[in-house]
């Protein structure tokens, strides 16, 4: 994708949503830490389902820790994975406790140093507690990333090190966000709608999807 393109493309994403916001639910760094850690292979409304309740009582590592596992698998097991998932949680507390002073460390490298913390989690709490310029490459912006022809890549890592080199200010802050959503919603995996797609002249998939037909639908004219 040109130089041009890429800034039409992500200005057209702003214009449509101007203020674009991860769809977790958190109250502070610790607790969308914890929400990114649950998330993975699962949903973010699943994930907000299973926390509300548990976020409600628990704002801390530290009383994550005292908490205790079991009780927190309770809490969580609606998650898939939710075993390993509750085990990492624990352990992050206690670490980030021990290490940290019980806060959240604004350092991707201090971050992944977490138990059950990747680059990509690492990366969402950069972005969205500290305002980092980072892009989490998850499997919506990969397909995106690919499909569209704007950061290309055979791993996340090779389009998140692409997004890196291409997207222009004042777009990078909020550039995941924009790409996760339009994956989520429009530039879906099986069939994307392009049809009510923003930046669909600017795409290089092809064929595009066209409109679903409307059955039953009254001819122009008749009636």
């Amino acid at each position: 994708m040109k130089k041009e393109d890429v800034f039409e493309f992500f200005s057209r994403l702003a214009a449509d949503n101007p203020h674009p916001e991860t769809e977790l639910e958190y109250g502070n760094a610790y607790q969308l830490l914890v929400a990114v850690v649950l998330s993975a292979q699962a949903t973010d409304v699943g994930v907000n389902k299973a926390t509300r309740r548990l976020f409600a009582d628990v704002t801390t590592p530290a009383q994550m820790v005292a908490l205790g596992e079991a009780t927190l698998k309770e809490h969580v097991k609606t998650i898939g994975l939710f075993n390993t998932k509750a085990k990492n949680v624990i352990a992050l507390s206690e670490q980030l406790i021990a290490d940290h002073d019980g806060q959240v460390p604004a350092d991707r490298d201090a971050l992944e140093r977490l138990p059950g913390v990747g680059r990509k989690t690492a990366n969402v709490v950069m972005n969205v507690a500290f305002g980092a310029e980072t892009f989490a490459v998850d499997t919506h912006i990969f397909r995106v990333g690919n499909r569209t022809g704007l950061a290309r890549g055979k791993t996340p890592l090779a389009v998140e090190l692409k997004l890196e080199k291409v997207v222009p200010q004042p777009f990078r802050v909020h550039a995941h966000h924009w790409l996760i959503l339009h994956g989520r919603y429009v530039c879906k995996a099986r069939t994307p709608e392009c049809w009510r797609c923003v930046v669909c002249d600017l795409c290089a998939f092809k064929p595009k999807t066209p409109a679903p037909k409307v059955k039953g639908a009254a001819k122009r004219g008749e009636g």
